[in-house]
């Protein structure tokens, strides 16, 4: 009986700790499941590309105001706008192309302000190493004429409007005649005369070129609206300060106000 007690305990304990083996093996299965699962889904985290970071797309409002926040204009980024000088033609030629920034919606082309003065910055490096009696400006269209006399008057620079004397800086003979080292030109087109003397003489030429404008035998140009007179104006209001500047006349230059080439401007609020 004794020993027949002690086989009975002795296999209810090899029950139990069978039970308990059978236990922990389950528990390590499932244990070894869950981890397998974890490192296969932490696997898939890695391999799966990030998300990338989008790129908030500015207004046009919000980029003019970036660019007038981040780079020095040679004048407010308003002038700019207020007197068109940004707008172009609905026509745009290859030269000109690459200046365009976009069309309006009625087809008129809009020029990258930035490089307009960008552009301005060159014609000014390129125009202040010349004399003044070596100069003559050339601006046949009616809208440029009282600006061009405010530009002449100030800088010493003979100008030449409603009609250019054809030869004067190529016929010997004639009275007037005088040797220019650079020709300003408000619009190749309407003063091609004026253009293509320069050219035969191997004078050399800064243009204010719009989008329709073909710059062939320009040396040197400005882009910009010169269909408008406000436009025009500021472009050589610029011009004659920055020239009065380099040739140490400081006082005068500061002296010149926009208005006086330009005429009345009227606020005008940056909402394209």
């Amino acid at each position: 009986m004794a020993t027949k007690k002690k086989e009975e305990s002795h296999n209810a304990k090899k029950t139990t700790v069978k039970s308990k083996k059978e236990e922990k093996e389950k528990t390590d299965k499932t244990q070894t499941k869950e981890e397998l699962e974890k490192q296969i889904e932490d696997s898939a985290k890695e391999e799966k590309p990030k998300k990338k970071k989008e790129i908030k797309k500015l207004t046009e409002t919000e980029l003019k105001k970036v660019m007038t926040d981040t780079k020095e204009t040679l004048v407010p980024l308003t002038d700019y706008i207020r007197c068109s000088v940004h707008l172009g033609t609905k026509v745009i030629t290859p030269d000109m192309r690459k200046y365009v920034y976009k069309r309006r919606a009625d087809g008129l082309a809009v020029i990258n302000t930035n490089l307009i003065d960008d552009k301005l910055r060159e014609g000014i490096n390129f125009f202040k190493e010349f004399s003044p009696e070596d100069i003559f400006i050339a601006c046949k269209r009616e809208a440029g004429w009282e600006a061009v006399e405010k530009f002449s008057e100030v800088t010493g620079i003979r100008n030449f409007t409603k009609k250019y004397p054809a030869g004067i800086i190529t016929n010997l003979e004639l009275d007037d005649f005088f040797e220019a080292k650079l020709a300003i030109i408000c619009d190749p087109w309407v003063d091609k005369n004026a253009l293509n003397d320069s050219i035969m003489t191997k004078v050399s030429v800064l243009a204010i070129c719009d989008t329709n404008n073909y710059t062939k035998g320009v040396s040197k140009k400005i882009i910009g609206n010169n269909k408008s007179g406000k436009s025009i104006g500021l472009i050589l209001y610029v011009l004659a300060r920055e020239y009065l500047k380099s040739q140490g006349k400081e006082k005068e230059a500061k002296a010149l106000k926009l208005e006086d080439f330009t005429g009345k401007l009227e606020e005008t609020k940056i909402n394209e």
